[in-house]
């Protein structure tokens, strides 16, 4: 029988999310449980929430990055035990046939990855996320989260981690390129952090100068303001590889004018509204205006351990399960640095 637990639920697209119940599945031979300690709170959250990026089934629980501990191993687990540090992403599962899951691209799955929340998992239930105290989830998509990872802060690498990384990675960043981080937010930190710690030259460009000391201490090379318009004349031509982690609308046409030479701009934040682009920024240049989402599971594994091995975990901040909705508000004023992450210890209480 299924197991009823905790959860902070969301009942609709315009009502405040509440403290309720969810039911997780028995535990099947190749399937773990965990038990959940930290929840980080996504941008994505509030946009699927929100209906921003279509009809969601309510009520929902939502929550992709999370850290807790192994409580059950089913029968023919071999990756996992008991007590084990680990950590599930933005997918629960895949077909793991096609092409793109047999190259280790199972976010790209040719047949539709399962999403952590909202989406239709092999039982036909929809899939409720992390904000809760449990899940079950097959140990394919289990990830072991380093001893060196402090855990209150393991849980935004799963998603802040990895979709910042994966880009960086798959456009070679490193010594003697040039990478532009639009946008200093949850996504954004991690690309300065990751990007620095692979060597490359790195510089912000934000809104404003209110971010300039944090992204110099993050490990930024420089930074600039992008309401001056002088920072676009001067940094024309500048920038290898642009990572925009911004999830609203920006002049992508101005930002594509930062780009060298077969430089690429590669988009990880999803606004809402389309993004137009003049092709003649493109064509000049040999530029190239692309998209990135997460990461495979062996990937994602492979950036746990390179922030394990480079001392790298996001900034945080910790909230309580009754002050999620406050915390989404703050998340929607920009006014946490960088990312929240719930003590599930607060719900079980």
């Amino acid at each position: 029988m299924p197991t009823v637990i905790p959860a902070i639920v969301a009942p609709s697209a315009t009502e405040p999310m509440f403290t309720s119940t969810i039911e997780r599945r028995d535990v099947g031979p190749k399937d773990v449980r965990i038990d959940i300690r930290w929840a980080g709170i996504c941008h994505s959250d509030i946009h699927t929430v929100n209906g921003d990026w279509g009809a969601q089934h309510y009520p929902l629980t939502v929550g992709h990055e999370i850290a807790g501990t192994v409580a059950e191993v089913g029968s023919e687990v071999t990756k996992f035990a008991v007590g084990d540090r680990v950590g599930v992403g933005c997918m629960v599962n895949s077909c793991r046939e096609c092409a793109n899951c047999l190259a280790g691209e199972e976010q790209y799955c040719l047949n539709g990855m399962t999403g952590t929340y909202g989406a239709r998992d092999v039982d036909g239930s929809i899939t409720q996320g992390g904000y809760s105290t449990g899940v079950v989830v097959t140990e394919d998509f289990v990830l072991r989260v380093p001893e060196a990872i402090p855990f209150e802060k393991a849980a935004p690498l799963l998603c802040a981690g990895i979709t910042t990384y994966s880009p960086l990675r798959h456009w070679n960043a490193g010594p003697g390129t040039r990478v532009a981080v639009v946008g200093l937010g949850g996504l954004g930190h991690m690309a300065v952090k990751i990007a620095h710690a692979l060597g490359a030259e790195v510089t912000v460009l934000s809104r404003s100068l209110n971010k300039n000391d944090d992204a110099l201490a993050l490990g930024a090379d420089h930074y600039f303001a992008t309401e001056d318009p002088e920072t676009f004349r001067e940094l024309r031509g500048a920038f290898d590889l642009i990572i925009n982690s911004v999830s609203a609308p920006i002049d992508v046409n101005a930002h594509l004018k930062l780009l060298a030479l077969n430089g690429t701009l590669v988009n990880v934040g999803l606004p809402p509204e389309p993004l137009p682009v003049r092709v003649g920024n493109v064509i000049n240049s040999r530029r190239s205006f692309a998209g990135s989402n997460i990461g495979g599971i062996a990937e994602t594994q492979e950036m746990l351990d390179f922030c394990a091995e480079h001392a790298i975990a996001p900034e945080v901040e910790i909230t309580s399960a009754d002050q999620v909705n406050e915390a989404w508000a703050r998340v929607l004023a920009s006014d946490v640095r960088y990312r929240f992450v719930i003590d599930i210890d607060t719900l079980r209480s």
